[in-house]
Formats: structure tokens, C-alpha cells, sequence
């Protein structure tokens, strides 16, 4: 049997019920893995194939298992069902165009899976989303598991900044909503933000989450995007054994997971039509039934939604169930657009800057007069997210304290006219520097996703992971 790599937690606890095995056969990418989950109070180790892997499982005991789909000697699906039968979960990994390996999966008791390539921070809420931190049961408390990570980094992202008039409406819309609800039995309106795509839909769900009397209960944010159609259902509703061929085990939905907290449904206007039924039933009655099931649940939990698209035009055009609409149209509160909050960008600007900062350990920094006016003079439209990462970009690159416009690297904003205060007095980079600040640039362009940015930088992935572990950015 091949070695298996190993890393312990100091002080590990074999009753905490936080074990988990890697099984995949690329060696760097489950080393990383290991290596981010250990951080994070994980006790790891990792196998190549299925023979260890089988090993393992009787050695090691598992509480989950983050299951590859190709392996040297055969297809990650055939574990699935050991693996369910000794109550270990199991997320599966699966690359580019193998949705039919994730939907089987999942079919055969999957507790989850995630595409390739995968994003470690993503892949730790998920885990997360799947168990309570360092605890992996199989309760599905979202909503902990996200705030506890939030928490983390000091509630990162769970408020909204700016002192425009947009702003301020929607801080006072928020606040009115928030009187409505005010027994502990009540369950609030049902909430319908919209908004363009960048612009908090999510910050303002969870912050109306956390103005109610049910905040400390779980808040579900479902992606309704991100699911391939044939898992939605399943996943919304949950199903029971024998549902369906290969449903060996019953599994609850994410809107019984959501309980008596928060469900919300993010880019509503993505779900299904022949779904849209479903769902208006259970907002109605407040009551789901999980495929293959007789038995209904009650569904105490508070709805909200989000869309960048106009429901109601789709909702005229036949593309989204009006009924479905009017019913989601409750309360309703409008995201501007960064471009409609004038003075709140260099506001935000600064703010994020301290956060990179923060999260970096870097110096602090400052804009200069060049970078403020071209912050202000651009449309933005990515909004807030663009911002955010444009200006971590230019921290992490600036060679120096004040952050230029040419740092930004904003459309039309060229060195030659915009940073002539900052090109001059650059000292020139050596090698090294300029070989880590590229990496850095190319896995922010790309949200850090190693295998785009190897791709934009002309490498291999296996390339640009030496180079990432050579400059120490692998975690």
C-alpha cells in the first residue's frame, strides 16, 4: 500500500469527530488540501487510490471522506456505498464536464459535491455547511457554520457601508422590515431583493437575518444557480430511501435545514418552472414533503430572495410563474448600483484596503489623489465585488504606501497619465518579486482559481503549483 500522507492537529482529540481522508491521486493538490483543513482544527491524512482509501477507512475512521471520481484503479462511485454503510459522509470532487459522476453520486448518498477546480476556502464552507465546525454531525446547521467563519475575520462583509442617499434608504428599508417581526413566534414577511449582480443581495439577506429574533438559527443560502437541474429538487426538498434508484439513504432538504432561521433563496429567477410549482405550494402552506415521502414538515422558516433578472418581466413573458412572483413579492428592497451611490466608493475603497491589509499583514496604505478620482470616475460594473477586488489587487502589488490609479489598472487608466506620482519613484523589482506579484495578480484576476490563472499566465497547473509553494501563496 502506497505511504499515506499525514498531518495531525497538536493536541488532536479522537472524540471531537473531525477526521477526514482525502481521497485523490494528484499529490500536490491533496497535500494543499490537508494542509488548509489542519489549519483549520482538521485531523487529515490522504490516500491515491481505492485500495488505500479502503484501507484507511477501517484504519483511520473517518468522519468524512472528500472522494476524487477518477482514481488509478477505478471510479470514486464505487466507495460511495462502503463508505455511507459505516456513516461516514462523503463530499465528492469532480471535474469539468463529469456532472453525471456528481448527480450519480448523489443519487447513491452524497452528502455534496464541488466541481474542479476547487477553491480551499470554498471547500471549508462546504464541509462546514455539511457538519458543525470540528464536529461533522449530520445536522446541516448552515447557518453557525458560516457565521462562525465570518466571525473568523471579524463579520467580514456583514454590513453595508456608504452614507449616500441610496444607501441610506436601503439601511432604513431594512430597519422597518425588521420592525415587523418582533414574537418570537412570528414568521416574518416574505422578502424579494433585487438588484444588479455585485451589489450585496447576500449582505442584505444576512443582515435581516441578523435584525430578527431567530439570528442565532440557521441561515440557508441557496445558490439556486449552481445546481445542475437534475440535483435541485432533491436538494431543496431532500428525499427519502429508495426515492429513487440508488437513494440508499433518507436525506433532508435545504429548506428543512433551514428550520426556524433564514432560507435564502439566492437568483431565484435560475429555478426551474416545472420546480416554481413546488415551491409556491410550500410558501403557501408552509409545509414540505421530501421525495418519495408521504409525511409532511412544517416549514417555520423565514424566506428570502434574491434576482439580478426583472421577474416581473419574466413573469410576462411566460419564463417565471407570476403566482410564484406576487408570492415572493411580499416586501420588497432594492440594491443600487455601485454608480448610483455617489461619494461611497473611495468610502469603500478604504475599507477594503484595510482588509487586505488585515488579512495579509501588510503595511498600512493610502490612495492618492489620482487613485480617488479615477475610483470616482469609473462605472463599475461589477459594483461592490469589482471594486473589492480591484483594490486588494493594487495593495498586493503596490510597491509602495500610496496606492495609485495606476495600481487600480481601471479601464482608460493608463500609467503615462494617471500614476506619473507613483511610476517614477518605484524602485525596480527583483526577479523573484516580480515572478510572486504575477502569481498574485493572475489568481486575483481569476478569483484564485489555480487552473485559470496557470491557463492566463501560459503554464501548467502543475507549474503554477511549485511556483505558488516556492512563494509561499499555498494557503
Amino acid at each position: 500500500m502506497t505511504a499515506p500522507l499525514q498531518t495531525m492537529t497538536q493536541g488532536f482529540n479522537p472524540t471531537s469527530n473531525n477526521k477526514v481522508l482525502v481521497v485523490e491521486d494528484e499529490e500536490l493538490f491533496a497535500r494543499a488540501v490537508a494542509k488548509h483543513l489542519t489549519k483549520a482544527g482538521f485531523d487529515c491524512e490522504c490516500a491515491a487510490n481505492l485500495t488505500d482509501a479502503r484501507v484507511l477507512a477501517k484504519q483511520f475512521l473517518p468522519d468524512l471522506v472528500l472522494l476524487d471520481m477518477r482514481l488509478p484503479d477505478g471510479n470514486g462511485l464505487d466507495l460511495i456505498a462502503e463508505l455511507i454503510d459505516k456513516n461516514i459522509k462523503v463530499i465528492v470532487m469532480t471535474a469539468y464536464g463529469e456532472v453525471s459522476d456528481a448527480v450519480q453520486a448523489m443519487k447513491l448518498g452524497a452528502n455534496d459535491y464541488l466541481k474542479k477546480p476547487i477553491d480551499l476556502e470554498e471547500l471549508l464552507l462546504i464541509i462546514q455547511k455539511n457538519g458543525k465546525t470540528f464536529e461533522l454531525q449530520t445536522s446541516l446547521d448552515h447557518a453557525k457554520q458560516r457565521n462562525s467563519h465570518a466571525s473568523a475575520h471579524g463579520n467580514e462583509g456583514v454590513e453595508l457601508l456608504g452614507s449616500s442617499p441610496a444607501m441610506l434608504s436601503v439601511r432604513e428599508q431594512i430597519a422597518r422590515i425588521a420592525q415587523l417581526v418582533h414574537l418570537v413566534d412570528a414568521i416574518p414577511p416574505t422578502v424579494l431583493i433585487s438588484g444588479e449582480t455585485g451589489t450585496g443581495k447576500d449582505v442584505a439577506a444576512r443582515l435581516l437575518h441578523l435584525s430578527c429574533v431567530h439570528k442565532e438559527k440557521p441561515f440557508v443560502h441557496v445558490d439556486c444557480a449552481s445546481f445542475p437541474s437534475e440535483l435541485i429538487e432533491s436538494e431543496l426538498f431532500g428525499h427519502e430511501k429508495g426515492a429513487f434508484t440508488n437513494a440508499v439513504a433518507s436525506r433532508p432538504g435545504l429548506i428543512e435545514a433551514a428550520e426556524d432561521g433564514t432560507l435564502f433563496l439566492d437568483e431565484i429567477g435560475e429555478i426551474p418552472l416545472a420546480l416554481q410549482v413546488k415551491l409556491l405550494n410550500v410558501l403557501e402552506r408552509r409545509k414540505v414533503r421530501r421525495l418519495g415521502s408521504t409525511k409532511e414538515r412544517n416549514v417555520p422558516a423565514r424566506i428570502i430572495a434574491a434576482t439580478n433578472r426583472d421577474l416581473h418581466v419574466m413573469s410576462n413573458s411566460g419564463q417565471f410563474r407570476s403566482d410564484l412572483y406576487f408570492r415572493l413579492n411580499v416586501m420588497s428592497l432594492h440594491m443600487p448600483a455601485l454608480r448610483e451611490r455617489e461619494g461611497d466608493m473611495v468610502q469603500l475603497a478604504k475599507y477594503f484596503m484595510e482588509l487586505t491589509e488585515k488579512r495579509y499583514g501588510l503595511p498600512k496604505h493610502t490612495l492618492t489623489l489620482s487613485a480617488e478620482e479615477a475610483i470616482n470616475g469609473y462605472t463599475w460594473p461589477g459594483n461592490v465585488r469589482e471594486l473589492r477586488h480591484q483594490i486588494s489587487r493594487a495593495v498586493l502589488l503596490s510597491q509602495q504606501s500610496a496606492v495609485s490609479a495606476a495600481d487600480i489598472q481601471l479601464p482608460n487608466n493608463t500609467p503615462d497619465v494617471l500614476g506619473q506620482e507613483n511610476v517614477k519613484s518605484q524602485p525596480a523589482p527583483t526577479l523573484d518579486a516580480a515572478e510572486k506579484n504575477m502569481l498574485i495578480a493572475a489568481l486575483e484576476s481569476t478569483n484564485n482559481n489555480t487552473s485559470k490563472a496557470a491557463r492566463h499566465l501560459g503554464i501548467t497547473r502543475m507549474k503554477m503549483r511549485y511556483r505558488m509553494e516556492k512563494h509561499g501563496l499555498n494557503g
